[in-house]
Order: C-alpha cells, then structure tokens, then sequence
C-alpha cells in the first residue's frame, strides 16, 4: 500500500531532575552543597533514508517518544543525557506542525536530519545555588519538559520529469516503455493508483527520473477522484509531459482536456503553469489519431489566451514511434531547466523573512465555577513543572519567580484576596495579600 500522508505525534524526553545532595565533610557548613545536575532529555529527529519509498511504516506506529534524561546524584555527580531518538522517512518528505500550520522542514537530500522536537535540558542540582548569604541551599530544579508536539508528513515524489494527463492516457504505459518500471496497466481508468518511478536512460550517457502519477479528472485540485495525489507529487518535477490521447475512442476533444488540465495545474498552483511542458500526443498508431493532432494544432495556434505555447510531439507507445525523439528532447529541456521550489520551500523562505518575534503573555488568569483562580500559559507551567515542590527553599524560591513575574499584582487587580484559592496545574494554594 502506498501511504503519502500521515499524521504522528511525539513527544522528546524530559530532563533529568537535580538533586539536593550535601558533602559530609569537616568545616564544612552544613556539609556543603554536593548535588548534581540532570541529564539532557532525548530529542526526536527525522532522519532520511534512502531505502524508504511510502510512509507506510507510521501507519500503525504514530506515536513516538524519547526517553527522559537521568537524575542527578549526590557528590556532584551529573545525570546521564538520554539518546535521540532517531525516525527514518523518505526522501521527499515535507514536515508541518498540525496545530500551527509551520512548515518545519523539507527533506529531500539521504541522510538529512530534522529536529522536530526538542529533549528538556537537565535540572540544577544544589550546587548552583550556593551563596554567602545560603552556603547550604535546600534548592534544585526539576528538568525541562521535553517538546510535545503533532506533526502532518507528506511525502512527494522526487522525480525529474512528471506525466500529466486524464486516466488512459497512455501514462503507465509510456513509463513502462521507456524505463524498467513495471506499472499495473488496464484498459479501464484509475489503473494508476500510486505514483510509480522509473529511470530513463539514453544513449549518450544522460539520464534521468521520471514519474507515473494518479490520471487527473475535473476538479481535482478540489480532491474531486485521484488528482489531488497527483498535484501533490507534480510539485518537485522540472519539466511536464502533458499526454493527450489522439486517437478519439472515448469521443472527447484532444484540446479540450489539454486546457481542463492545464486548468486543474493553475487552481493547485499557478506556477506550475510556469515550467517547460511538452505536449504529447499520444496512440498515434490508431486510424484517426493524425487527424485529430492536426485539428489539435490548429487549435492550439488560434488560441490567444495562452502566453506560451508548448512544443508538440506525438508518440505511439505500441509501435515506439516518436519515443527515443521524446527523451531526447525531454533531457534537452531538463539541461537548461533549473529546480523550482515547492509550495513548502516558498512557506519556510517567506516565514523566515517575514517573522517578527511578539513575546507571548508569560501567564494568564482564569477563574474556575468553585471560585479558584487558575494560572495558565506556557512560561509559568514550564516554570512550575522545574521547580522541586519537596523542599521549602524551592517553594519559597518560585513564589518569588511568581511575584517577579508580576502575578500577585495581577491577582490583586482582579480582585483577588487574602485566603483565595490558586492553583497552576494540579497545585492549590493561598493567596496573601
């Protein structure tokens, strides 16, 4: 089964604890702070693999998670940082966080890497907290919560030329024709479920990849049959061969499917009107197929709408007419034409030009149906979840963080009093005014 989209979610290691450890040792004030700090949590990275074609193997494995750094120990002993966790995908895999719609990478090169979520750094033992004014400090962090995040994959094809056209077309058995591919091929529509690849090599040492892809119909950039696959896949492609059935069985007009196409191509992605296309008419060994490409030329050169007109040539798959012509011509084209970027290259150059950082709100106020006042936000949970609940110091220590950051002003503005309930996450306590 061919699998181009899936959606994962994972979730990188937490950072080891530091500990709260003391050195038993003469003149030494209370023994002096002797813990060490945790271990750095596991990141999860994307990494390409060569060998892999679909995205098959998330198909019932979608959940992935690293594991979480080592506490730290007494004598000043660090904790040990837990291993990535490494995700193999295909070349041509394009990575979106599905919450945000960010592009995060588009991995197209073997042995590529992307960091898609980030480990927890590891927690502070006591030692960093040592001073004049508290030789022996009762304070550790907790480690860092690892990112967690859900992640759309979608894979496109690699392929240097891509065969556009309506199902039947002749696409599959041009591919098969040229290359060593070996698609399914019937004589009905939709034979061609999946993209299929194959390698066109010609004489003089060229060569390169060209792709099958799913028969478009009307409205296929609107999911309408298989088409939207194919829109996907034709992204990475550098030159298009529009096949057009020349030989009227199914008693349609040649050039009203090359300008439904050609439509579909332009609602997808105007660009992709852009690049070098060959019109190829195709069954040439059937009786009314010479016939039919004339009227299809005339046509062609009364149309005035068309800014560029593509070069026609015509092909019988059956009889190999036209094909080592094609090729030829084909890795002309490809020799003078430079790699375009994707929709997903175009989303991470323009993201990059266009941030501007806006500070989020480090906490915001809440109130629950009992009266609690709940604090929320990204920054203070974090700052929660790091701080060591077990040791008074570490307490005393957050609620000054909490007064630094603002939040009993805040609280007073909105009317809280002393004896209030306030909880962040799971813990409730009092509000003193």
């Amino acid at each position: 089964m061919f699998v181009d989209q899936v959606k994962i979610k994972v979730k990188a290691g937490k950072g080891g604890d530091g500990m709260v450890a003391f050195r038993r040792e003469k003149y030494v004030p209370n023994g002096g702070p002797a813990g060490g700090d945790g271990g750095k949590g596991g990141s999860i990275i994307l990494k390409v693999d060569k060998g892999l074609r679909t995205l098959m193997d998330f198909r019932y494995h979608r959940i992935f998670k690293a594991k979480s750094g080592q506490n730290g120990m007494n004598k000043s002993k660090y904790g040990k940082a837990a291993e990535d966790l490494y995700i193999d995908v295909p070349e041509g895999t394009t990575v979106t966080d599905a919450e945000t719609g960010e592009v995060l990478g588009d991995l197209t090169q073997d042995d590529q890497e992307l960091v898609v979520a980030k480990g927890g750094r590891g927690g502070r033992g006591n030692i960093h907290f040592a001073s004049p004014k508290n030789p022996a400090p009762e304070i550790a962090e907790n480690g860092e919560p690892g990112v967690e995040r859900e992640l759309n994959l979608e894979l496109k094809v690699l392929a240097d030329v891509g065969l556009v056209g309506f199902p039947s077309v002749g696409k599959s058995t041009l591919l098969s024709t040229v290359t060593s591919a070996k698609p399914k091929i019937a004589e009905y529509h939709f034979t061609t479920l999946v993209p299929n690849l194959g390698m066109v090599q010609l004489d003089d040492g060229r060569d390169f990849v060209m792709a099958d892809l799913p028969g478009l119909i009307e409205g296929a950039s609107q999911g309408i049959g298989l088409g939207i696959q194919f829109l996907r896949h034709v992204e990475r492609t550098r030159v298009i061969l529009h096949l057009i059935d020349m030989s009227g069985v199914e008693e349609r007009d040649p050039y009203d499917d090359f300008l439904k196409i050609n439509e579909e191509l332009k609602k997808y992605d105007p660009e992709l009107l852009d690049r070098p296309q060959i019109i190829v008419g195709t069954k040439m060994d059937m009786p009314n197929a010479d016939e039919n490409l004339k009227k299809f030329k005339d046509k062609l050169k009364d149309d005035h709408t068309l800014s560029i007109k593509p070069e026609i040539t015509s092909i019988s798959s059956l009889t190999h007419q036209g094909l080592n012509e094609l090729m030829i011509k084909t890795a002309n084209l490809l020799d003078k034409t430079s790699r375009f970027e994707t929709k997903a290259e175009k989303l991470m150059n323009q993201n990059n030009k266009d941030y501007t950082f806006e500070e989020e709100e480090p906490f915001e106020i809440s109130r629950d149906s009992d009266a609690t006042w709940v604090l929320s936000g990204k920054k203070i949970e974090k700052l929660f979840k790091m701080t060591n609940l077990e040791h008074d110091e570490s307490l005393m220590r957050f609620t000054r963080q909490l007064r630094g950051m603002g939040v009993d002003d805040a609280l007073r503005e909105r009317g809280a009093k002393t004896g209030d309930l306030v909880r962040i996450d799971d813990f409730v306590f009092e509000f003193v005014d």
